[in-house]
């Protein structure tokens, strides 16, 4: 039980410095993730080497390349920065499996807690970015509610005679027909709230570009990867001003998931048979 506390201790320390990063410049530097990884497996290395425990390296080596694939998939379909999908590689070196079948049901766990924790951290943040552009986004709300009023009062109604009926079925009908579309809008008008124009000396590696920008015949074309080193020395050579887009740091869901998740995993690690029969049957 004990090689665990310092992994854990580890990714606590490590996940600290990558969220005030993160929250202060938008941006986690890759020293923080490759030395979180790199401590990580010499720590298992050297524990395996000294009691004759080899599996500890290598189920750590395991749920490095596991979650390795889970982030390039999450990365490239854009769920996750960069920075993030480097985090959650470090991640798969510290969680506290010693086989196969650990690794399976720790790493679903930490996925599900993780996007669980992410989706209300997230929507939480989200509020604050409308009170800090209130005006923009009410009125952006306001046209989309006038333009659709007459489709949204119809469902509504269709909703309320549905529920009088049927309440399961009405419940279900007004998520479907009335709140996802919502949603849908609120999602819309929020990222159009995160943009802002800044000056090209003042951007970093791996701003996201709100729209291609054209210098002369060069096309600096807008994708998730964010600009290059070279894509800024042009904007600055050209003394442009881009507007680029914000996203919403999400390294705090990996640190709320991580003080959520350490005493149960410490926990479970040893009984993790006698759980998962006792939870199944």
């Amino acid at each position: 039980m004990n090689e665990y506390y310092f992994l854990f201790g580890l990714a606590f320390i490590w996940t600290i410095f990558a969220v005030v990063d993160d929250l202060k410049k938008r941006e986690v530097p890759n020293w923080i993730n490759f030395s979180l990884i790199g401590f990580a497996l010499a720590y298992r290395a050297f524990y395996s080497f000294f009691s004759n425990d080899l599996m500890f390296l290598i189920s750590g080596l395991a749920g490095f390349g596991v979650f390795f694939a889970l982030a390039y998939g999450f990365y490239y379909a854009r769920v996750f920065a960069g920075g993030d999908a480097k985090l959650m590689m470090g991640f798969g070196v510290i969680l506290p499996y010693s086989n196969f079948i650990e690794l399976f049901y720790f790493g679903v766990m930490f996925i599900f807690v993780l996007f669980l924790f992410g989706s209300i951290y997230s929507m939480i943040y989200s509020i604050f970015i409308v009170a800090k552009h209130f005006n923009k986004f009410s009125n952006a709300f306001k046209n989309i509610l006038k333009k659709f009023y007459l489709i949204f009062t119809a469902l509504f109604s269709i909703c309320i005679i549905t529920f009088v009926f049927d309440w399961y079925f009405g419940i279900l009908l007004f998520v479907l027909t009335i709140l996802l579309p919502l949603l849908y809008f609120y999602v819309g008008i929020l990222n159009e709230c995160v943009t802002k124009l800044v000056n090209a000396k003042d951007l970093q590696e791996g701003d996201w570009l709100e729209n291609d920008v054209r210098i002369g015949r060069i096309v600096i074309k807008k994708n998730f990867q964010g600009l290059s080193l070279k894509d800024i020395k042009l904007l600055i050579k050209a003394k442009k001003k881009v507007t680029i887009r914000e996203g919403i740091p999400f390294t705090p869901a990996f640190l709320i998931s991580l003080i959520a998740m350490a005493p149960f995993f410490l926990a479970l690690r040893f009984d993790l048979v006698g759980f998962l029969m006792e939870f199944l049957f």
